[in-house]
């Protein structure tokens, strides 16, 4: 595979974008990461759907990775909604006439899952892995009432995520490789959290409207992000398909399953395209 850099600026805001590009392309993956991360720690995903002739296009968020701006912010979900698109845009300048799948993990879940429902679009497909629809344990009620407030009134302030590291894998390498990445961070505003919940619960609600193939993934061991939001995600709808791994924990891209999950991506995309 090929790799190369590339940016685009929207609300005041350059972005950073990568391709990994296959000996030969018969689809293109547009990626999307999750909260507190970056598209850099996908390098091995994209190395296993280059092998499978997917070439791979992805951005890092507003607020994260080699993106600009203040940490763990964005403007508005349309704002990150039209960010997806100006990357799918890009797309179809490096890959011209080859179908699209969106791919996003966590928070990049949601994003793909809400994209699909609320965009007039013309991806092939979407798969989402542990999508950020419903949280795996209640934030305190005062925080999200600060929280609502803080939106309103200093919509750009930031504060810790509280994510406990040793939740994204059962793999101990994993957990460590996260916390020594200096591109990964735990700041998260408002417009990140807030905005998230309730666009999850929305694309639970809406998910008769999915008209796009969709693959679903998740770990029952999952304390982040709470399988049983998207199980009932792809009960509403015809057009999801559901698998979940027993114990998986959040990151299956970097959990024990890794190998099977992988492939389980690839042997979807092939019944696909």
């Amino acid at each position: 595979m090929t790799h190369k850099e590339f940016n685009f600026n929207i609300y005041n805001t350059e972005f950073y974008g990568q391709v990994w590009e296959a000996k030969s392309t018969k689809a293109v993956i547009v990626l999307v990461h999750g909260m507190g991360e970056h598209s850099g720690r996908y390098t091995h995903v994209a190395k296993k759907l280059t092998e499978n002739e997917y070439s791979v296009v992805a951005f890092d968020h507003f607020g994260h990775g080699k993106t600009t701006g203040k940490r763990g912010h964005n403007p508005s979900f349309e704002a990150v909604l039209e960010s997806v698109t100006k990357t799918i845009e890009k797309a179809k300048e490096f890959f011209p006439e080859k179908p699209i799948f969106l791919y996003g993990h966590s928070m990049g879940g949601n994003a793909v899952i809400n994209y699909s429902i609320r965009i007039n679009h013309d991806l092939k497909g979407v798969i989402a892995t542990s999508p950020f629809l419903k949280l795996a344990f209640q934030p305190p009620k005062i925080k999200l009432t600060v929280g609502k407030i803080l939106q309103k009134i200093a919509p750009s302030i930031t504060m810790g995520n509280e994510l406990d590291a040793s939740d994204i894998s059962r793999e101990k390498i994993e957990v460590e490789k996260y916390i020594n990445d200096p591109l990964v961070h735990d700041k998260i505003s408002p417009n990140f959290s807030l905005t998230f919940i309730e666009t999850g619960q929305w694309a639970i609600e809406n998910a008769n409207k999915l008209k796009t193939p969709m693959l679903l993934l998740h770990g029952t061991g999952d304390k982040i992000i709470d399988y049983k939001g998207t199980q009932e995600f792809a009960n509403n709808s015809d057009k999801a398909t559901l698998k979940l791994y027993e114990g998986g924990y959040h990151e299956l891209q970097n959990d024990l399953c890794k190998e099977e999950m992988l492939q389980d991506v690839v042997n979807w995309l092939n019944s696909q395209v």
